[in-house]
């Protein structure tokens, strides 16, 4: 008898989210699964990893099927630990989130959502990264599962390119209009450090917390994932490791 599919499972979010714990009822019926994810929240993350300090798993949860761990570590900790440490063969896919909040534009190399993917395609293991565009804790997933599930199965029929992993990306709505396969659109956050004035802080030190705006550069450009998202599409983004401008070598070449 054939093997099911053996699918890993992380995120930033922490192992106690609701973006996890749909993702992996999903995943479940479509092959045997192991959550390794952080013990809480490690948003912005992207590839962070802890090289001085001992990381610690703790398994939560084991039945058939699916096996949940929750590690001290960050996202890409958890990847490396569970394909390094953990298991006993090689995934056929790894899934990273449901992130709450879009992991659009350039907020992907804050990602510890897209993180986790990335390390799993560093590892030649075929990643998905899934993220829906809102911080409330307590979500309806259900109009999103269809490209959930239909994405996933795509990538264990077929595989990915070396290299590339797709980034998913979601509207907050009841219904999707559909799915656009996109590029990152441009953009910037802007005024981003807010400072505290509440006099906590010691004479003569300034204390500062992270916020900001984010600034699209290209609102009109219909083939971007923001413009996606803005007009009620799933956005599908194929990211690649490589970040070579590769466009720009023969002008710099005689630098």
């Amino acid at each position: 008898m054939p093997k099911r599919p053996l699918i890993l499972i992380s995120n930033d979010d922490g192992v106690q989210a609701q973006g996890i714990r749909e993702l992996t009822a999903m995943m479940c019926r479509l092959g045997d699964v192991v959550v390794v994810a952080p013990d809480g929240p490690r948003s912005a993350a992207s590839c962070c990893i802890s090289p001085l300090t001992a990381i610690t798993i703790k398994l939560l949860k084991e039945q058939e099927g699916l096996s949940v761990y929750q590690c001290s570590g960050t996202p890409t900790d958890c990847v490396k630990l569970a394909l390094d440490g953990l298991l006993t063969r090689m995934p056929d896919l790894m899934v990273s989130g449901i992130n709450h909040g879009d992991n659009t534009s350039v907020s992907i190399h804050y990602s510890g959502t897209v993180g986790a993917a990335l390390e799993a395609c560093m590892k030649s293991v075929p990643a998905i990264a899934y993220s829906l565009r809102t911080r409330k804790q307590e979500c309806d997933f259900h109009p999103y599962e269809e490209v959930i599930m239909s994405t996933a199965r795509y990538v264990l029929e077929h595989g990915l390119p070396q290299d590339v992993l797709l980034n998913v990306n979601f509207p907050l709505v009841e219904e999707l209009k559909g799915t656009r396969v996109c590029r990152m659109g441009r953009g910037r956050w802007i005024k981003e450090m807010l400072e505290v004035t509440d006099g906590r802080y010691p004479e003569g030190e300034r204390a500062f917390r992270l916020t900001g705006f984010f600034l699209d550069l290209e609102k009109n450009a219909e083939d971007t994932d923001n413009w996606a998202l803005a007009n009620g599409f799933a956005a599908i983004t194929p990211i690649g490791l490589d970040m070579t401008a590769h466009g720009v070598i023969n002008i710099i070449d005689n630098i």
